[in-house]
């Protein structure tokens, strides 16, 4: 196996990691590039811990499974509707109904920006910043995911999200809240205060495979 290439899987898009009054947390993945072609997923951790996926398609659910925990994994249509930048998004994943605002970008999205991409989604570059994401309470840029495989988020852009309210199973979650305590499907975290953050992940998988989507 020496000298063997590992395969590396690029998803870029967005993640917006929301708390909610009643105490539940979520984290939208909205991909319009990756292996598995154009998708969105959420994961939802309950007060009690409970963490679930809601996936769009048996595919996907197997792979992000696989990369992170859940205790309960749902196949659904997963969706999001919005008009443009600086418009509302409106998420329905299963029996979830999400509404999220997004408001400016902050100042560490305007830095972001001025990272050339080929650089942010780098492993060096996640390395360097894993160092004050540390700082952050649960907020990594790299480590070990599921399936001997390794993780790393290249982010590009940050925006502020102004309200947001959701609904699952006919409950009503309230409104936005902090993302409080750290959510725990892998090793890391969505940041406390909600955000919207343009990124680029990249799951290497170990040598073999171990879960190529093709």
């Amino acid at each position: 196996m020496t000298g063997m290439r590992r395969e590396r899987l690029l998803f870029d898009g967005w993640i917006a990691g929301v708390g909610t009054t009643s105490g539940t947390r979520l984290v939208l993945g909205r991909w319009p590039r990756s292996p598995f072609g154009a998708f969105s997923d959420v994961m939802v951790q309950h007060p009690d811990g409970q963490r679930v996926l809601l996936a769009p398609s048996d595919r996907v659910a197997e792979f992000v499974a696989s990369t992170y925990t859940f205790d309960r994994v749902t196949v659904a249509p997963v969706t999001v509707e919005t008009a443009g930048p600086g418009t509302d998004w409106r998420v329905t994943a299963g029996t979830l109904d999400l509404r999220l605002t997004p408001g400016r970008r902050t100042s560490l999205g305007w830095l972001l920006r001025a990272v050339p991409p080929s650089l942010a989604r780098s492993r060096r570059w996640a390395l360097l910043a894993d160092v004050p994401a540390r700082l952050l309470p649960g907020v990594r840029t790299t480590g070990s995911a599921g399936a001997g495989r390794r993780e790393w988020y290249g982010a590009r852009d940050m925006h502020t999200l102004r309200s947001a309210h959701a609904v699952m199973d006919g409950r009503d979650l309230g409104g936005l809240a902090p993302l409080a305590p750290p959510v725990t499907f892998g090793f890391a975290s969505a940041p406390r205060t909600p955000a919207l953050v343009r990124v680029t992940t990249t799951v290497q998988l170990p040598v073999g495979g171990g879960g190529s989507p093709t």
